[in-house]
């Protein structure tokens, strides 16, 4: 038997947690879940991309050609106001749990962008770059494209039924491409094709003690019981 009520509480323990923590990985992957629930066991703010505000997203899932620049600017807006008003409020006396790090933003103008579009954006890019802060923790939710498609279509958000496998691929690509090389922070790897953080306690709570103990350098996290 569970018991959400016992993770749910704000945690008191001898171990400081990172102050600002970013959950990363592909559409479908579980990073809004997990960030939610991280910052409900935490006390921490949500700082979560708000796709439901994008009006180009359903346009861009049904024809990536054709709303693909629009799309991708206005989540590079959304991104930097969200993070400006955080500087604005002094993030140093808060903490914070969010589902995006923001300098991965040209990950997916890189793929759904031709050239000539590509190059307005990394123009736009450039100007609207603040001082962005740097996570003290990143976790990156890996799954197969399979995996991660099955999820989509589970959740029922009716124009995302569009988003086909190559895509995903593409996008895992890219993202493991990304987070390689990655040094600007901690970094937790997570495979979470078999990891079910919204319902299932033991995983969870693992995590949530093991990510506690990391300072510094490159993390896998696999639970010890399922």
């Amino acid at each position: 038997m569970t018991n959400h009520n016992l993770v749910n509480e704000p945690i008191i323990n001898p171990h400081k947690p990172p102050r600002f923590i970013a959950v990363e990985g592909p559409i479908g992957v579980g990073k809004t879940t997990l960030a939610r629930r991280l910052a409900d066991s935490l006390g921490f703010h949500q700082l979560l991309e708000k796709a439901d505000d994008n009006p180009f997203l359903a346009r861009f899932y049904a024809n990536q050609r054709h709303a693909a620049l629009s799309a991708q600017l206005f989540f590079l807006f959304q991104r930097a106001q969200q993070l400006s008003d955080l500087r604005q409020s002094d993030l140093f006396e808060q903490t914070h749990v969010a589902d995006f790090v923001f300098q991965k933003d040209p990950l997916f103008a890189q793929i759904t962008l031709d050239a000539n579009e590509l190059e307005l954006y990394r123009k736009v890019y450039q100007q609207v770059q603040i001082d962005v802060p740097t996570p003290d923790l990143v976790i990156y939710l890996q799954a197969p494209a399979k995996t991660l498609r099955e999820r989509i279509h589970q959740r029922g958000v009716n124009f995302e039924r569009n988003i086909d496998i190559d895509y995903l691929e593409k996008i895992n690509g890219a993202y493991s491409e990304y987070f390689h090389s990655y040094q600007d922070s901690p970094l937790l790897i997570i495979n979470a094709a078999e990891i079910d953080f919204a319902h299932n306690d033991q995983q969870y709570e693992q995590l949530l003690q093991y990510l506690l103990e990391i300072r510094s350098g490159r993390h896998y996290f696999n639970p010890t019981f399922f």
